[in-house]
């Protein structure tokens, strides 16, 4: 029996490209062969499989067709059941390791091992140096792992996001040494210091 394919449909939105319609097909091929059972048991017969591409063709068409077949590929790797098209999403999302970011804990032990001043030290990441910044330094170095971490990784999560949906972060800019020594920021001023870092962050 020949396998169904997708056919271009008619629609308001722009036509898939020829790469994502061979992207989406792929996709269920491979599907069919690695989730054999549970693939027969959601799509029982041609037209449901036509239907099912033509949803996730329009679904996915925002994301491109090498990302699609990536995704496929990790989602086949690491999850034992058919995946949905919010699940085939998150696999299409670029890892850290691809957009230069440590994992969260490696940039957590990063973070507390950085001499001062922070600013001026060669990081992995700019969101490193921010998820520390926004966690307030003085919190990680004094604080147990088992406190200062949950509190740096939310914020390194966050920034992460942020660079997954294609922002790019910048450190600050290094200040020239002034000619005068300013007087040390007090404890009140500092906590206003770090609200106003997080709320720039949007943390």
């Amino acid at each position: 029996m020949n396998k169904p394919t997708i056919q271009h449909t008619t629609t308001d939105s722009p036509p898939p490209s020829e790469d994502h319609v061979t992207a989406i097909n792929q996709l269920f091929t491979e599907f069919q062969l690695a989730y054999h059972n549970q693939f027969h048991k959601a799509f029982s017969d041609d037209q449901k499989i036509i239907m099912a591409k033509q949803l996730w063709i329009r679904t996915l068409s925002d994301i491109a067709p090498e990302r699609i077949i990536a995704g496929l590929r990790r989602a086949i790797k690491q999850s034992e059941y058919l995946p949905t098209i919010h699940t085939i999403r998150k696999f299409c999302e670029p890892s850290f390791k691809e957009l230069g970011l440590p994992d969260t804990h490696s940039a957590y032990i990063e973070a507390c091992r950085a001499a001062t001043p922070k600013a001026e030290q060669h990081w992995s990441h700019p969101a490193v140096y921010l998820a520390g910044a926004a966690s307030d330094w003085f919190f990680i170095a004094s604080s147990s792992e088992a406190k200062a971490f949950p509190v740096f990784k939310r914020n390194y999560e966050i920034l992460s996001e942020r660079v997954m949906n294609g922002e790019q972060l910048d450190l600050p800019v290094t200040k020239a040494i002034p000619e005068t020594i300013s007087t040390p920021l007090s404890k009140e001023q500092q906590k206003q210091h770090m609200q106003a870092m997080r709320k720039e962050l949007n943390i």
